[in-house]
């Protein structure tokens, strides 16, 4: 006969183990806590509206608008900052100052299709070398005299960007027409660029005096365009009006540039700006 602590039993049936009773205070407390549960889940069920609802009332519609201090929306200093909206299908204002019919034609037409984006530009005016600077809401920011490329046309030479600048023929440095969505940088002398063309290596810059024989200050200080053609294809403007007026407004974030055709016309270099402008559809 095996000892019952092993688990076997040598003969007839195996007694039934024995049951503790279960303890009457244990079944009521059971019983209290299975009904706290269900009052709780009731009570958050009823209570979740009202929470939601308070949550709402005391998050803000909308978050509040961050406003920058004057200051420091101005980089040089001179130039006012502008907080007026800008509304699709808007006007160009060049306020009094002169230009060209086709300088208003594009910038008329940059507003009425939305073309900019809501984003600050500029107009290059080759045939009177002269560029207008423009708020995103289509408001003059300044105009100045500019230097441009010294050979007339409309097209940039494929691969020219790559090419050393001694390699470059004359007929070769033109200052190209069309769009271009202008972004700042550096140059390869470390000074501050507004890049119009990358890839032609076309950017507006401070005037350069590196070679006293070109004569750029007094080139850019006369009356008439027809002595301002210089460069190698850049666009370069009096260093105060660099710093003060554009690079406050396009040096940041960019913008984009238009440039104005001397050989092609308006249609074939604008064609799709005219047609959004006469629709009224936004780029």
């Amino acid at each position: 006969m095996l000892r019952a602590s092993s688990g076997y039993f040598s003969g007839g049936e195996p007694p039934e183990p024995t049951r503790k009773p279960v303890s009457d205070s244990l079944r009521e407390r059971a019983g209290w806590a299975a009904q706290g549960l269900a009052l709780g889940l009731v009570a958050a069920l009823l209570a979740w509206p009202a929470a939601t609802y308070l949550m709402k009332q005391a998050r803000p519609a909308k978050p509040p608008s961050v406003v920058q201090a004057p200051g420091s929306l101005r980089a040089a200093g001179h130039v006012p900052p502008r907080h007026a909206p800008v509304i699709l299908g808007g006007k160009a204002d060049f306020g009094k100052t002169k230009a060209s019919p086709q300088a208003r034609q594009l910038a008329g037409w940059v507003m009425a299709g939305y073309d900019h984006g809501g984003r600050p530009f500029a107009i290059l005016d080759k045939r009177q070398a002269q560029v207008f600077v423009f708020y995103p809401d289509g408001k003059l920011a300044g105009s100045t005299p500019v230097l441009l490329g010294y050979a007339a046309g409309d097209d940039s030479v494929a691969g020219i960007g790559l090419r050393p600048i001694a390699e470059v023929r004359p007929s070769e440095r033109t200052t190209a027409a069309g769009r271009f969505v202008a972004q700042p940088g550096r140059n390869a002398l470390n000074e501050d660029v507004l890049w119009v063309d990358y890839d032609a290596a076309v950017s507006m810059h401070r005037v350069r005096v590196t070679n006293p024989a070109e004569r750029r200050l007094e080139r850019l200080a006369s009356p008439t365009p027809k002595d301002n053609r210089i460069s190698f294809g850049c666009i370069n403007m009096p260093v105060k009006f660099f710093e003060n007026q554009l690079w406050p407004i396009l040096g940041k974030r960019g913008g984009i540039v238009y440039v104005l055709p001397e050989k092609k016309s308006m249609e074939q270099v604008f064609g799709p700006q005219m047609q959004r402008a006469k629709a009224g559809l936004p780029t």
